[in-house]
């Protein structure tokens, strides 16, 4: 979901339509291409990157050892997935919407496709934080009740468990099919969403289920930091403090930090901006979309949303990506300062799961 063009809602580029030989038609042409290379670098910079993350986890999971955090790596392989199909389905038809110079209604007189934009932005917003939810569960069954987890969690568990997110998040996207809310076009005119007025339940209903998914992430990643600090705690009272658990540990933290952060950071403004429009019963972008007029008003929901669409370029880098560059950082620096044995370094580099740690520091 990345609706990052905003223009007009007739179509026409800023500066106005001119002769392609004047200066204002090359002005309008300069700033088409600029406006459209900041969609394009992010669109290609999300797929690469997750892409990359499917890649890694694919590696992962097929390699020996790895049986123990196969639940972990389903969830985050699928959110990967989930991620660049979102990019793959709708920003290639904001692009074109956009290059066409044309009112969306001209190319879509019919509505079908707005329709289906609107379909992919709920179901690719809503899997997300659904999926980034039951990892968050995931990791604080692990940490906090590792032996129930050993023993009842299994990657077919987690198949079942995405495959149930997959069915409702589909499934809820198609109420408008029932007559139960429906997909509008939005400012500027060149993305479609779920609409707003006359209070819509079925947006309602889309802010209440994302704004629970981004409470039960906090909720538990913050159940499992609580977790984590008393175990740090432990381990610096024993006799023999482990400094590999400290260290992964400590870097777990600061990565359930920074998911929290950007979950809430993109998410949370979409949601609550929603809920707003929700609860006001007539507003200056309410209406048909040939009447708006811009408006500092109408560009908050915008916002939010372009807000919301980053998260699908920054997942793969904080939850996978990014953790791994960190891991040989602070390995490097590790180095330098203590002048650690080749063998000692190879020992640090080893990715290993803090839940699996924790199981092995227990047994």
């Amino acid at each position: 979901m990345s609706p990052w063009q905003q223009r007009p809602p007739n179509g026409s580029a800023a500066g106005g339509p001119g002769p392609r030989g004047n200066g204002t038609g090359r002005a309008a042409e300069r700033g088409s291409a600029v406006s459209v290379a900041i969609p394009l670098t992010m669109m290609l910079t999300g797929i690469v990157g997750n892409a990359l993350a499917m890649l890694l986890v694919s590696r992962s999971y097929r390699a020996k050892g790895s049986r123990r955090k196969r639940s972990f790596l389903l969830c985050i392989g699928s959110l990967a997935l989930t991620d660049m199909l979102g990019q793959l389905l709708t920003s290639p038809i904001v692009i074109s919407v956009y290059l066409s110079g044309r009112p969306w209604a001209a190319m879509d007189p019919s509505g079908r496709l707005c329709d289906f934009f609107g379909f992919s932005m709920t179901v690719f917003g809503l899997c997300p934080l659904l999926i980034a939810s039951a990892m968050a569960v995931e990791r604080a069954l692990a940490i906090r009740a590792p032996h129930w987890y050993a023993s009842h969690m299994s990657p077919r568990a987690a198949e079942r468990g995405l495959a149930a997110i997959w069915a409702a998040g589909v499934a809820f996207a198609l109420l408008p099919l029932a007559g139960l809310g429906r997909y509008a076009l939005q400012w500027p005119g060149t993305w479609c969403f779920i609409s707003t007025a006359g209070g819509s339940a079925f947006a309602a209903a889309f802010a209440a289920l994302g704004l629970l998914s981004l409470v039960v992430t906090g909720a538990c990643n913050l159940a499992t930091i609580e977790a984590l600090v008393s175990r740090c705690r432990a381990k610096a009272g024993a006799p023999q403090p482990g400094s590999r658990w400290g260290r992964i540990a400590t870097e777990t933290l600061l990565q359930l930090l920074g998911i929290m952060c950007v979950l809430s950071a993109c998410w949370a403004p979409l949601l609550v901006t929603m809920l707003r429009m929700v609860s006001e019963p007539a507003g200056p972008c309410r209406g048909g979309w040939e009447h708006w007029e811009p408006r500092r008003e109408c560009n908050l929901p915008l916002t939010a949303v372009r807000l919301a669409s980053l998260n699908q370029i920054l997942d793969p880098w904080v939850y996978l990506l990014l953790r791994r560059f960190l891991l040989r950082r602070v390995c490097q620096a590790a180095s330098a300062v203590s002048h650690c044995s080749n063998a000692e370094c190879r020992d640090r580099d080893r990715e290993l799961t803090l839940s699996e740690e924790i199981r092995r520091t227990a047994a």
